[in-house]
Formats: C-alpha cells, sequence, structure tokens
C-alpha cells in the first residue's frame, strides 16, 4: 500500500523511513559565507540582507572557526539596557548583577562581529543523522549548526536546510 504522502512526494514521510538515512553532508551548505572577527557589525547586516542569510561563520586568517554570529547578536546589541537592581543595606548600595550589566554594555558598544559572536559554537561531523542534528537545534537553541571536519569548515546547516532534507531534498 502506498500512502498519500508516497504518492504526492515520492517518499514516504516519516524519519524512520530512508529520508532517516541523510547525513549532514547531503543537506548542509558548501558555499559558506563567512566573516572575519574585524568585520564591522554594520557590514555583517548589509550582508545578511543582500545574501539572504541569518548568520555566518566567524573564522581567523587560517580559516579556523571562532565563533558564530546571527542575526540575532545583531539585533540584541540595540536592545534595550537594563539597569541592575540595587540593594540597599545600611548606608551602602550594593548592585546587584553588575557582572552581567559589564557584559551588555560590551555587547551593545561593539563595533565588529569578534566582540557580538558567540564563541562556544556548537557543531557537528558530516556523518551526523538530520536526527542529532533537529535535536541539537531544538535542545540548544541553535539555529546555525557548522559543518566541520578534520579541523576544517565544511558547511553549515539551517533550519531550512534541515526541513528541506526532512522533505527529502538533499542541497544544491
Amino acid at each position: 500500500m502506498v500512502s498519500y504522502n508516497e504518492k504526492k512526494w515520492g517518499y514516504p514521510l516519516s524519519l524512520r523511513g530512508g529520508i532517516s538515512m541523510l547525513k549532514a553532508k547531503d543537506i548542509m551548505t558548501t558555499d559558506v559565507i563567512t566573516l572575519f572577527p574585524d568585520t564591522t557589525v554594520e557590514q555583517a547586516g548589509r550582508l545578511f540582507i543582500e545574501r539572504g542569510i541569518s548568520g555566518a561563520p566567524v573564522v581567523d586568517a587560517e580559516g579556523v572557526l571562532r565563533g558564530i554570529v546571527t542575526e540575532n547578536d545583531l539585533i540584541s546589541k540595540n536592545r534595550r539596557l537594563h539597569i541592575p537592581t540595587v540593594l540597599r543595606l545600611f548606608d551602602a548600595f550594593i548592585p546587584l548583577g553588575t557582572s552581567k550589566l559589564e557584559v551588555e554594555i560590551k555587547r551593545m558598544a561593539a563595533s565588529t562581529v569578534g566582540e557580538i559572536c558567540s564563541k562556544s559554537v556548537v557543531t557537528v561531523d558530516e556523518e551526523a543523522s538530520i536526527e542529532d542534528i533537529a535535536t541539537i537545534m531544538t535542545e540548544r537553541n541553535v539555529h546555525l549548526i557548522p559543518v566541520m571536519g578534520k579541523g576544517k569548515l565544511l558547511g553549515i546547516i539551517g533550519k531550512k536546510n534541515l526541513i528541506r532534507g526532512i522533505a527529502g531534498e538533499t542541497s544544491q
């Protein structure tokens, strides 16, 4: 018996079927747009708009992955600053959460992607399954995952790549 999805799309819509055989290497974008740490925030924003991307890996001159910058990083740079709560104890004023305030001020004053990028980047290797990638994106709340092999950036997987993979399409 052939399911509706199989008749319409040519494959069963199930992550347990043949689609689960797809790996990161099958769905990743290999023409990766990268940024250098000294790229300005303004240049990154323009590039995101011009190329229709939501983020990019940040690499050094040798191509080593140093972080990832996303639209969320650019947006959070322009958010309101929350002044920490102050506790008055006798005649002293004790600010609460000042270390977080310092981090926020540094991010808001940043002018380069090296200053605002996330430095703890979640990566996968080219053999990672679609299920593993979907789990990582969901549990770690990340939307772009660099694909690494032998210490080199091989590609990148975004939400659209993953959805295409679930739909049975491979990368261009």
